[in-house]
């Protein structure tokens, strides 16, 4: 079953429930699906790795956005947007915890034979493309980093 058809029922089942709020952040995941295969001009879809960016950056939007407003003080946007990420997440794969993300980095950094802070950008390259959708950018940026840094990998 496509993301796309996995969402058509999730969105039935919420409107029966009447879960307003997973209601909406279903919706806007569709609306972003849609957008996209619409911006391609085709009407096969998107492939399963743009799918998968999409529900990425749509995650990576409403943490930005709850953290925003944990820091004005708004735990009623806050909260909105922290449900829909739960949301979000749930269509998303499993997340590397930080000693499988270490691992897979380490990994990494020895096949494209890595040796130092000069190399982050070759580690970088490959590293998001093998852990898209598995592990936050920035969580990847900051262990590749301290990685390099610590020539004792």
């Amino acid at each position: 079953m496509s993301l796309k058809q996995r969402i058509d029922a999730d969105i039935k089942q919420a409107m029966l429930a009447k879960d307003k709020a997973r209601l909406q952040a279903l919706r806007s995941i569709k609306s972003m699906i849609m957008l996209a295969e619409t911006e391609k001009g085709g009407a096969e879809g998107i492939s399963e790795d743009a799918e998968m960016k999409l529900l990425t950056k749509a995650a990576k939007q409403r943490r930005e956005s709850a953290e925003l407003y944990a820091k004005q003080d708004r735990p009623d946007l806050e909260e909105v947007e922290l449900g829909e990420l739960a949301v979000i997440e749930e269509f998303l794969p499993k997340q590397l915890d930080a000693g499988d993300l270490r691992v897979h980095l380490l990994d990494i950094i020895r096949r494209v034979g890595a040796t130092g802070p000069s190399d982050l950008g070759k580690v970088m390259g490959v590293a998001s493309k093998e852990l898209a959708g598995k592990a936050d950018g920035r969580a990847i940026s900051t262990a590749v980093s301290d990685l390099l840094n610590n020539t004792d990998f």
